[in-house]
This record gives structure tokens, C-alpha cells and sequence, in this order.
């Protein structure tokens, strides 16, 4: 079968030629052409479009075309559907789905830089795709360092069970957990417990039960939740944007949710929160 899509392919023009060749069509033909040429060539070639706008396989909402294709073709292997989140956070730049989507959007625009022929791109992303297909199949919980198992028994106690009697000892984690949420906060909108158990290597169940002790006697969300409503205030306090562009800012779903947790912390909503403090701010200038 014949495929047919834009020139200079980066994520779904690669991600989804591997698709097809590996699980759908083994002899399928490729073809990059400028992006107007794509439909009128596609009649032809009597080839299937892809990834443009107005065909079958192409963006549906929040997917991207990569997506189509497993859904279509039902294809039902968990590695795949591991890949698509992460093809689908490369190629729609929402890199806070999946914490290899940067690594693949770095990877793919470098390849694209450095290969100047389509079909020689398409052939170096094959081999990264079945790169990729072989770690979410089989090293998912591979770490790069592999230490024996009394080094990590003995990291366990020196960073979670040796504490004085009586005293309570900030654990390392914690204060990991800390950097990581000042560093990411800003950017990382969807930021999860379960995401941050994975980078810290702590078991998620054990990280909810003990988080609180550790931040101001807050759950992981309270804390979260109090650092957004913190930022919103202070863009409210420096900045024009309106109500909408903050809620977004800040991690919120919409406006209305935005309103309802401000209001909730602060015993006022936000545009009432402004008002109040322009208003200080003009007293006291006068």
C-alpha cells in the first residue's frame, strides 16, 4: 500500500511510517512531497494521505495522527499505547504527559537537522522508533545505574530509617521532593505524585503517606494547590492578564475551577482580590 504525507517529516511523518512497517503493512511505500502537492499527488499515486489536515488519519482533538492508527488498527499491545502518549507529547509540544516526550522532540528535530533527505530520515527513525518500542516492551523499569541489592538496602536506611529517637529527621527525599516541586511548578502544570515518586524513586503510596509530615502538614495536592494559588497571586499583584490567561498560568482546568480554589483559600475571588489590591496600592500612593 501506498502512504503519502508533507516533506520533512519530525514526529507523527516518522512515528507513524514505523507504525505502519512494523504492525500494519511491511511493504508499504512512503512518499514526502511540499505539503499542497500531498492531496493532488496522493490521486496519482493512488496512495493514502496522512497527517495533513481534511483526510482520514490525521489530529482527532488531543491526538495526534499516531493515535489514529492504533485505534483504527486496533492494535492492542501496551507498548504501543506507552509509545502514543509520548509520540502524542512530542509532536502537540504538551511535554508534561510523558517525561520522554522532550527526549524524543530533542532527538527527532536533531535527526531532522542533520539528514536532508526524507527517505534517509525515514530510514535513521525506524531505527529509533524500534529503539523506543524495545524499551517501553522490556526495560520500562531499567535505571541506568544498576547497583547490588545491598547498596540499595543500605541507601533505603541512610536516607529513610536512620532518624534519632525523638527527632525528626528531614529525610532526603523530601528534600529532593522540594527542589523538584519549585523547579517544575512553573512549568509542569500536570504535575503528579506518581510522577515525582518515579524521579525520586520512592513508592507512591509511600510518598502520599508521609508527604504531610514533611510540608507544613499539607497532602501532596493541599501543597500544590497552595503553590498555584501563591503564583496567581502574585501574577494578579504585577501583571494584565486577564482571569483566564492566569487560570491557565497557574494549572488550573478553566476559569471557574481557578475561581472556586482562590476563593476557597483566600476568602475572596480573584478579581475581587485585585480590586482590593490596586485599591491598597493607590491608598497608598495618595
Amino acid at each position: 500500500m501506498k502512504w503519502i504525507t508533507r516533506e520533512r517529516p519530525k514526529i507523527d511523518r516518522i512515528a507513524c511510517p514505523w507504525l505502519i512497517k512494523r504492525f500494519i503493512d511491511k511493504e508499504a511505500q512512503f512518499f514526502f512531497v511540499p505539503p499542497d502537492d500531498v492531496k493532488p499527488k496522493a490521486k496519482e499515486l493512488n496512495a493514502t494521505p496522512f497527517d495533513i489536515p481534511g483526510v482520514e488519519f490525521t489530529h482527532y482533538a488531543d491526538h495526534c495522527t499516531f493515535d489514529y492508527f492504533v485505534e483504527k488498527y486496533k492494535i492492542n499491545d501496551q507498548a504501543i499505547h506507552t509509545m502514543a502518549v509520548i509520540v502524542r507529547g512530542a509532536d502537540t509540544d504538551r511535554h508534561d504527559i510523558a517525561m520522554q516526550a522532550s527526549g524524543l522532540w530533542a532527538i527527532s528535530a536533531g535527526l531532522a537537522f542533520i539528514t536532508k533527505d526524507d527517505h534517509d530520515l525515514l530510514e535513521n527513525g525506524m531505527m529509533l522508533y524500534d529503539a523506543l518500542y524495545a524499551w517501553a516492551k522490556h526495560l520500562q523499569s531499567e535505571k541506568h545505574t544498576q547497583n547490588p541489592i545491598e547498596h540499595l538496602l543500605l541507601d533505603v536506611y541512610q536516607k529513610y530509617l536512620k532518624q534519632k529517637a525523638g527527632v525528626r529527621k528531614i529525610p532526603d527525599w523530601a528534600k529532593e521532593l522540594k527542589e523538584i516541586i519549585q523547579d517544575q511548578i512553573d512549568t509542569n502544570l500536570s504535575l503528579s505524585l506518581k510522577e515525582v515518586s518515579k524521579g525520586l524513586n520512592v513508592h507512591p503510596a509511600y510518598l502520599s503517606r508521609e508527604f504531610s509530615k514533611y510540608f507544613n502538614d499539607l497532602t501532596f495536592g493541599e501543597y500544590i494547590r497552595k503553590l498555584r494559588i501563591e503564583k496567581a497571586m502574585h501574577l494578579l499583584n504585577t501583571s494584565n492578564y486577564s482571569l483566564s490567561e492566569i487560570a491557565y498560568l497557574t494549572g488550573f482546568s478553566d476559569q471557574s475551577h481557578f475561581n472556586r480554589i482562590f476563593k476557597k483559600t483566600m476568602g475572596k475571588n480573584p478579581s475581587a482580590y485585585k480590586k482590593s489590591t490596586s485599591k491598597g496600592k493607590g491608598d497608598t500612593k495618595g
